[in-house]
């Protein structure tokens, strides 16, 4: 397996592979000044065979561009063993589950997403794909995050919120009421402070 990007995201993912007994080829990264990282090559081109691949990227809208300019990646999730997943969740390719993470009964959870250290995902929710949950972010149950939404470190989202798309959750901000596509929120409650309408 190839990992597609050779920092400080990529790192956490290497561990979580080399506890899963993953073997890893190196990592893939167009930085020309990096060569190697946790004692594995750092490679500058793709190869031209087709390779399985973890995008270990944290910009969701880069995540997306990879996966759409590589049509021949074979993908797969990994999931640290320190987590708590119900056996009724479903995690789709790509995804990578961090340390502390829990994932309540009927969750679904699209492509290449991030669940980031202790984040907690209640029951019945729905992550589309390109998300990133950051660490210690809470979802309650019914709560439905739209492609591309990141959502910041120590977040809270009460029951049956549905956030938009493309949308950024600032860090601690509570979220009490829907979300529109493209919105940038902050606070306590959370309140929009920006809107964009770009489409990834």
């Amino acid at each position: 397996m190839y990992l597609f990007g050779a920092s400080g995201h990529g790192k956490v993912i290497a561990e979580i592979a080399e506890s899963n007994a993953v073997v890893i080829d190196g990592f893939i990264d167009s930085d020309p000044s990096k060569i190697n990282l946790l004692g594995y090559p750092v490679f500058h081109e793709i190869p031209k065979e087709k390779i399985q691949v973890i995008i270990a990227i944290g910009n969701n809208k880069i995540r997306k561009q990879i996966v759409n300019a590589n049509v021949s990646f074979e993908y797969s999730s990994l999931i640290h063993k320190n987590t708590v997943i119900s056996k009724r969740g479903l995690l789709d390719i790509g995804t990578v589950v961090m340390a502390g993470v829990i994932i309540n009964v009927d969750v679904k959870i699209g492509k290449h997403c991030i669940i980031n250290t202790n984040a907690s995902v209640d029951h019945d929710c729905i992550i589309e794909d390109f998300v990133h949950i950051s660490p210690n972010a809470a979802l309650a149950g019914n709560v439905i995050v739209g492609e591309g939404t990141h959502i910041g470190i120590g977040a809270s989202v009460i029951q049956g919120i549905k956030i938009g798309k493309w949308c950024t959750i600032g860090a601690g901000a509570v979220i009490i009421k829907d979300i529109q596509d493209g919105s940038t929120v902050v606070g306590n409650p959370g309140r929009i402070i920006n809107k964009h309408n770009d489409k990834f």
